[in-house]
């Protein structure tokens, strides 16, 4: 089993809880997307335990480029994030598990063995949220972000390729000064800091690549 979490507390917390339990094996410890991928890829575990929001590849991308490589390989996420576009952002990336981190040790470890026996489980809010989300429509799944206007949104989905604002205001034929200006309202309705964090709200919702 692989785990990837860029917190090493919590990193050193699983790394415990995996060590203790007779049915588990540690291989590997990732403290960002890429390396994750990486020891994946070099070691083809059964399980790879996946925070979402990690320096670099974030852990969509980093699911979907295991998952791609090599199919075998079980990926639980495991992460404070519970909107429903990340959700369903890594479920499409491939994820077989869906667990906050306030779950129990115990339910943490069913989790893993779950989703290594090739089912797959979500955790009581998750299930909850999922529930919810199909009793009132699917319409979310092609606006993960209902408050931006469509305009703050080509340009988010701009801002996760990577794009800098001269980019974005050439492809949209805008002015810079209006990209700045959409851009900030971007920032205050994610409740984002700057760039690098609305960019990773994106990335995990599906918009955008690295």
């Amino acid at each position: 089993m692989v785990v990837a979490d860029d917190h090493p507390l919590f990193r050193d917390g699983l790394r415990s809880l995996i060590a203790d339990s007779p049915d588990t094996e540690l291989v590997g410890l990732a403290a960002d997307g890429d390396e994750a991928v990486a020891i994946a890829l070099a070691q083809r575990p059964d399980v790879v335990v996946m925070d979402l929001r990690m320096p670099g590849v974030n852990g969509v991308d980093a699911t979907r480029q295991i998952v791609s490589a090599v199919p075998g390989v079980a990926v639980l996420v495991l992460t404070m994030v519970e909107e429903d576009a990340s959700i369903f952002a890594a479920m499409r990336a491939g994820a077989r598990g869906y667990v906050l981190k306030g779950a129990e040790p115990e339910t943490i470890l069913r989790s893993i063995l779950v989703v290594a026996s090739g089912e797959a489980i979500f955790g009581a809010a998750v299930a909850a949220r999922l529930t919810q989300f199909f009793a009132g429509g699917a319409e979310h799944t092609t606006n993960p972000f209902p408050d931006l206007t469509s305009r703050e949104r080509d340009i988010l989905a701009l801002m996760a390729t990577g794009a800098n604002n001269a980019t974005i205001a050439a492809r949209l034929g805008l002015t810079e000064k209006t990209v700045r200006n959409n851009v900030s309202n971007v920032f205050a309705k994610l409740r984002v800091a700057d760039r690098a964090a609305a960019v990773a709200r994106a990335r995990d919702a599906g918009l955008g690549s690295p």
